[in-house]
């Protein structure tokens, strides 16, 4: 395996590039790794830590033909225990326009749900309005509420599938371009709609929108600083790097206009620089210039430290390759290549109530499950308005409702809602069927037919609208006489 597919493997197990250089400038092979004991990866210049979590993601192997002789058990320090969080509940209290509607409401009756009521309220708080205007109001959101409410046993999961699917056929494959943003590039159309009912773990094209707040939103230099802060520098894109065979060491020059653009100095890269651990303590500054000269007289050193190197983050957040300034409504915010949504809600000058990012899953991890939602519907709706197909919101919310209900963002697909489904027949109608029915007939598995595929596949009515009722009619014998 040549080394390059060896660091490649060893990025693939979650391991760090910066380890996983330093591993193959001494083996070649996962299975030399491998079979490198502890200590010896340690003597490598590993912490115990780190050589201990390479040989679990690696998977450690042994050439040994003799049993090995029992280790003497560690003692393990008693994890501290983890101090019980303190609950934060902060109660709304109602404004007064709200206290009035929902007197009313409970008046007459009705059964609208709050966010409406403070809706009203808020069109209508500067308002002077009478007792009979605000029982008006209620009366008709009421009456426009229930008259949009979905039957009793009404098919709703077959109406949301048809009203998002039939739209979707007429869907393409596009890019959208943000507008004033060069090269800015966010997958759209049907392969967008297909990650996010996919739940992907990572989009095709990561993207953030970070709006800027204060002095950042207004001054253009302030936010050029906030978007270095943000962008990930590495070595090469601010220095040039000389190897000098004759010497064994390495000569770096940076430029200093792009230094001063991304606000950095020669302390600064020589700092990071020294934390990389082929590197450290050979590092040294003279002039406008870093010299880092090898400790023994090898070419394999060399080309160890010139790895290290090239891959050295001087600034900035992992994950996000490019951060460029865009200007609406006045104030500046910053459009991202990739996403960190939760380092860059840590950054000064970003306004973090209103940092969207296009990965749902990342918003599930760092808000909650209740923003992975919202999500959900926003990215989906964004989605369909960007092909200028108009499909109900409540159809959407159906769909998000579906994946996000107990607690964790679930796929419609194999693997998820649609999988996971009681009856066998609709498993089996989905996909993989000979998978299904083998395993169902195997373990003896029942199907009610409580469904809609299921009874379309046996050829009987469904038992949701007029299917969910049998009528019966018993004719009333007429006296003749």
């Amino acid at each position: 395996m040549a080394k390059k597919d060896t660091l490649k493997a060893l990025l693939s197990r979650d391991i760090s590039e910066e380890v996983g250089v330093l591993l193959i400038s001494k083996y070649s092979t996962l299975s030399a790794i491998s079979a490198a004991g502890q200590e010896e990866l340690v003597a490598a210049g590993l912490s115990e830590g780190e050589a201990e979590s390479v040989l679990q993601k690696i998977g450690k192997r042994t050439t040994r033909t003799t049993p090995a002789p029992a280790a003497k058990p560690k003692k393990v320090a008693p994890e501290p225990k983890a101090e019980a969080m303190e609950e934060v509940f902060r109660e709304r209290r109602l404004t007064p326009a709200e206290v009035r509607l929902k007197a009313i409401a409970d008046r007459i009756g009705s059964t609208l749900p709050m966010k409406i009521i403070t809706d009203i309220a808020g069109a209508v708080e500067r308002a002077e309005l009478g007792d009979d205007i605000y029982e008006r109001l209620v009366a008709t959101a009421d009456r426009m509420y229930t008259s949009h409410t979905m039957d009793k046993n009404e098919s709703t999961g077959v109406m949301a599938a048809h009203s998002i699917g039939e739209p979707g056929t007429q869907m393409n494959m596009r890019t959208f371009h943000y507008a004033g943003v060069a090269n800015i590039n966010v997958t759209q159309g049907l392969p967008r709609l297909i990650e996010i009912v996919d739940a992907r773990r990572v989009p095709s094209t990561p993207s953030m929108e970070i709006p800027l707040t204060g002095i950042a939103a207004e001054d253009e230099s302030v936010a050029r600083h906030v978007a270095s802060e943000i962008e990930v520098t590495s070595l090469l894109d601010i220095a040039s790097v000389e190897t000098d065979i004759t010497n064994m060491r390495l000569i770096i020059t940076p430029n200093t206009k792009k230094m001063a653009q991304r606000g950095l100095s020669l302390e600064d890269i020589a700092d990071r620089l020294n934390k990389a651990k082929p590197l450290r303590g050979l590092i040294k500054s003279s002039d406008f210039q870093i010299i880092i000269t090898a400790d023994e007289p090898s070419y394999k050193k060399l080309q160890t430290m010139y790895d290290a190197v090239r891959v050295a983050k001087i600034k900035g957040i992992d994950g996000i390759t490019r951060a460029v300034l865009s200007k609406v409504g006045g104030s500046w915010k910053i459009i991202t290549e990739g996403s960190n949504l939760k380092e860059v809600l840590k950054i000064e000058g970003v306004n973090a109530n209103k940092v969207m990012t296009n990965s749902i899953l990342e918003v599930a991890d760092v808000l909650g499950i209740e923003a992975a939602r919202n999500s959900i519907i926003r990215e989906a709706m964004g989605t369909l308005g960007e092909a200028g197909l108009d499909v109900d919101i409540r159809h959407i919310m159906l769909v998000a409702d579906l994946m996000t209900n107990d607690g964790l963002v679930k796929a419609i697909g194999r693997h998820g809602v649609s999988g996971k489904k009681s009856s066998v027949l609709a498993r089996a109608a989905f996909e993989i069927t000979a998978a299904h029915l083998l395993h169902a007939a195997m373990v003896g598995e029942v199907d009610s037919l409580e469904g809609v595929t299921e009874n379309i596949i046996v050829g009987q009515p469904v038992t949701l609208g007029t299917g969910a009722v049998n009528l019966i009619y018993t004719p009333r014998k007429v006296d003749r006489e």
